[in-house]
């Protein structure tokens, strides 16, 4: 069994701009990828851990494919590979920036008996996908991409995992909130660590940098 995280550092999470600088962004969303992969790691359910990154980078225990192409294109020609090659094995497609998925989290998804186990994201996004067979599916992300799987795994049989952890995918300041309140990884330290703190006066909780 093998994971995939897609990955992109240069001018990372631009949506945070208003509150980290750009270096600082390209930081965070390597502490994010490292939380991920760390609950990929621990999970111990994968032979091959691999990330999809436009630039070098390192990360222990996984393997760094590099590539130029967009999310879409990246995620199939790896499907595609993997099918060419034989290597019809079960491969979870897990963001990069859902720094809150735990052990159990990962654990759940890749006990299921489905054909295709899908994640979404807020907003109708997939956060997610673990597909059993690698022939049988292609992804289509970006819009309302869960309701686009849905509709490509038609035939198949498909679970929706429905979590919290999962669906809290890191992209608005506001959402930074999320990471301190509930996150215990690198995420949460670095943000902790150039000054992020949770801000609460009586509404809704928010977030403030000294």
């Amino acid at each position: 069994m093998r994971a995939v995280i897609p990955f992109k550092k240069s001018n990372a999470k631009s949506r945070l701009g208003t509150l980290l600088y750009e270096k600082e962004r390209e930081d965070f969303a390597m502490a994010m990828l490292a939380d991920v992969a760390g609950m990929l790691v621990d999970s111990d359910c994968f032979d091959v851990i691999d990330i999809l990154s436009t630039s070098p980078i390192y990360l222990e225990n996984t393997n760094i494919v590099l590539t130029e192409m967009g999310l879409n294109e990246a995620l199939n020609e790896y499907l595609g590979k993997m099918s060419s090659h034989n290597l019809n094995e079960p491969v979870l497609i897990i963001m990069a920036d859902i720094p809150l998925v735990s052990k159990k989290n990962i654990k759940d998804i890749v006990s299921s008996q489905a054909d295709i186990v899908i994640a979404p994201g807020r907003m109708g996004g997939t956060n997610a996908v673990f597909i059993r067979n690698p022939l049988s599916f292609h992804v289509d992300y970006y819009g309302a991409s869960f309701l686009k799987h849905l509709e490509i795994a038609k035939g198949l049989c498909i679970e929706v995992f429905d979590s919290f952890n999962l669906s809290t995918d890191i992209d608005e300041v506001s959402d930074l909130a999320e990471v301190l309140i509930h996150g215990k990884g690198h995420s949460k330290s670095y943000l902790e660590k150039i000054g992020i703190s949770i801000l609460a006066n009586g509404g809704r909780v928010g977030v403030k940098r000294f």
